[in-house]
């Protein structure tokens, strides 16, 4: 199902859109979910879900699937908060302050500390440590949560 190799060139590509916008310390909401749109041509097919398995996630609609739960993981990866196999909850305060909108921050991070420990309730499962912790962060503050 789910692996952790990535896409080589698909990587490179996100990580200098990535680096384009870091240039400006931070990017706006819309840049975000824009960014999310090469994370999700990469992510979709390695996961073989579809459109309609993954396009709402941002709006709540979390469907509990092992392909959508590694499509997840697969986002999480290629953002970089996944580190030996296991959500880090440093590198997502890493990249909330690198990423995102300074209006979001103070939000983010609080869903991000009111849902760190879920993953350890499914450390020898990325897949449905990451998807956990994306639905605890969706239920604790949708309006600050944005995914691809």
């Amino acid at each position: 199902m789910w692996s952790s190799k990535i896409n080589p060139g698909a990587a490179l590509a996100v990580c200098v859109f990535l680096l384009q916008m870091l240039e400006s310390h931070a990017m706006t909401r819309q840049q975000l979910k824009n960014s999310g749109k090469l994370m999700k041509k990469t992510c979709m097919p390695k996961n073989d879900v579809t459109e309609e398995e993954v396009g709402s996630i941002e709006q709540g609609k979390f469907i509990e699937d092992r392909r959508v739960m590694c499509y997840v993981a697969c986002v999480y990866t290629i953002t970089q908060v996944i580190k030996n196999n296991k959500l880090s909850y440093e590198a997502v305060i890493k990249q909330v302050d690198m990423m995102f909108p300074p209006e979001m921050r103070t939000a983010v991070k609080a869903a991000a500390e009111n849902c760190k420990e879920i993953a350890k309730k499914y450390k020898d499962d990325i897949c449905e440590a990451s998807y956990r912790t994306a639905k605890c962060m969706y239920e604790y503050d949708a309006e600050n949560f944005v995914f691809p």
